[in-house]
């Protein structure tokens, strides 16, 4: 009995989390690193304690997509290897596995960072929105190749149809 992962690739302010939500609200379980390590009283910026997480994170989710649930990936995977960590395991697990790609222009993922920064309590981790332009230089993207080798997003996740009604 396996389950389905969903793996979601972007850079900050690539709406990542929003989407990750509206799954989460459809019934899937959502793995968010960042808001772990606010949780357990880290620094989102600290490596050795992301590292930890996304590794635990990462065991979670294996466990409970071999139980038949789905599960929302929402670390960015931004390195080619790490999408392909993760396609590979499903495949050898014979899960269900997506990959969505959310990006947008820099400039605009720049303004969304520095608009939910501006909504933020002051004690809650800001992003500096410089950072996106760096790590803009640093992203592989799917291209149309390796999105293929995903599969399609349930029907369930996308828009209804006219068949299926609103």
């Amino acid at each position: 009995m396996s389950g389905r992962l969903i793996v979601l690739c972007g850079l900050a302010g690539a709406g990542k989390t929003t989407l990750a939500k509206a799954l989460e609200a459809d019934g899937a379980v959502r793995m968010c690193p960042d808001e772990w390590l606010v949780l357990l009283g880290f620094d989102i910026y600290d490596r050795d304690a992301r590292i930890a997480v996304e590794a635990l994170q990462w065991e979670l989710t294996q466990s409970l997509v071999l139980k038949g649930l789905t599960v929302v990936d929402e670390c960015g995977v931004w390195q080619r290897s790490e999408r392909d960590l993760r396609r590979r395991w499903a495949r050898e697990h014979g899960a269900h596995v997506e990959l969505r790609f959310l990006d947008a222009p820099v400039e605009v993922l720049m303004e969304r960072v520095a608009e939910r920064n501006r909504a933020l309590p002051d004690r809650a981790p800001h992003i500096d929105p410089a950072l996106v332009a760096f790590w803009d230089e640093r992203i592989q993207r799917p291209d149309a190749d390796e999105l293929a080798l995903f599969d399609p997003p349930a029907r369930s996740d996308q828009a209804p149809t006219a068949e299926q009604g609103s």
